[in-house]
């Protein structure tokens, strides 16, 4: 019987894993099974801009995997059985077997650690999030608060400002604005906001998200018209659920190979993967680490499956790209533990590079090769 490897989502990481293990099982006769709630791929990383209302292209997913012998399935997972090597399904075929399992469901944005941010807020952590905020956004008045100014909080305020310029927008984070940037990316970043109109509002914690706006700790409030939340995010409990050894952010506790040391069936990528950096400390979810770790799992399982010893994934970063607005951007250069150092990138020339990083991020899912230390991504 032909030796089955099954893999959860389609994202960057699981779809370069499946392409990139189809091309090098081919020969060995493995049978590969890719599965995913939605039949096509996102581009996660351009759904700030469907949310200001600029059309995303069309990738549907059966297109991209032709001539693969790669077999998807469009559904749901619902459960992980171990035990009995087996994925539950909310549609047909409502199980899968497996003899070897990818999990690569990625995450979703944390709306579940303050009251009212489930039912109030927005997000952009998924397409049909994202289609409903640039529903909301389409005759959009008065203000917008953001909550969150990690990346993600970054791009879709200062997005949705340009796109929307009568609109007042407020950027809430609990913290220091710009930690992990140079001094200079920093300032870039807050010259930024500043020519956007953007207020930013630093270390302040919001206590409740209500349908009025946001209710903060020290007791006073922001109104705001939309609120979109992009403080934080989770991983589906299914990895948890189903025994499979996870830290205390619920992903997948992996070694150095990206194997679960719990269940030697079992690997992981991409945000539901517990990988490290170089300086030991968890790794950075972003294509940046999907990609690579994608690779890497296809040549861990390939490597297994062939009677070879796998190799230890080697982490390194390049840098942070980061969007603001269509035209206009910032480069962060890091060292590879990703701190950062003097030198950026910005403007016009950023928001260019930006734009080929993204292009090349998906081109890499499709046309998988070999993983070099140090290749950009955001």
């Amino acid at each position: 019987m032909k030796h089955h490897i099954v893999v959860l989502g389609a994202g960057y990481a699981g779809l370069g894993a499946a392409q990139r293990m189809a091309r090098q099982l081919r020969r060995t006769g493995a049978r590969i099974t890719l599965v995913n709630e939605a039949d096509r791929f996102v581009e996660r990383v351009r759904l700030h801009q469907l949310a200001a209302g600029r059309p995303l292209r069309e990738l549907p997913l059966r297109p991209l995997l032709a001539g693969t012998g790669i077999e998807l399935v469009v559904a749901r997972v619902t459960a992980v059985d171990t035990k009995n090597r087996a994925v539950r399904l909310d549609g047909a075929p409502y199980g899968v077997g497996y003899d070897t399992l990818v999990y690569a469901l990625g995450s979703a944005t944390d709306t579940a650690t303050v009251p009212g941010a489930t039912a109030y807020a927005s997000s952009v952590a998924a397409f049909d999030e994202a289609v409903r905020l640039r529903g909301r956004m389409r005759d959009a008045r008065g203000t917008l608060a953001v909550v969150g100014a990690g990346l993600t909080g970054i791009e879709v305020a200062t997005e949705l400002a340009e796109s929307h310029p009568g609109l007042s927008v407020h950027l809430v984070t609990g913290g220091a604005f710009g930690a992990g940037f140079s001094d200079r990316g920093g300032r870039y970043l807050r010259d930024a906001l500043d020519r956007r109109g953007i207020t930013l509002r630093e270390h302040t914690r919001v206590s409740e998200v209500a349908a009025h706006g946001l209710a903060l700790a020290d007791g006073t409030e922001i109104p705001a018209d939309t609120v979109v939340w992009a403080a934080g995010v989770r991983v589906p409990g299914l990895a948890r659920d189903a025994g499979i050894a996870v830290d205390a952010r619920g992903v997948i506790r992996v070694d150095a190979a990206l194997r679960s040391v719990s269940h030697p069936e079992v690997f992981a990528a991409g945000d539901a993967a517990g990988a490290h950096g170089p300086d030991g400390s968890a790794s950075r979810m972003s294509c940046q680490t999907g990609i690579p770790m994608g690779r890497h799992v296809a040549d861990t399982v390939t490597a297994i499956l062939t009677g070879r010893a796998p190799a230890p994934l080697r982490l390194r970063y390049a840098g942070q790209n980061i969007s603001l607005g269509r035209r206009d951007g910032l480069i962060q250069f890091t060292r590879p533990d990703d701190s950062p150092v003097a030198a950026v990138l910005t403007g016009r020339a950023s928001a260019r590079v930006k734009e080929a990083v993204i292009r090349g991020a998906f081109w890499a899912t499709r046309r998988p090769g070999p993983y070099l230390p140090g290749a950009g991504g955001s």
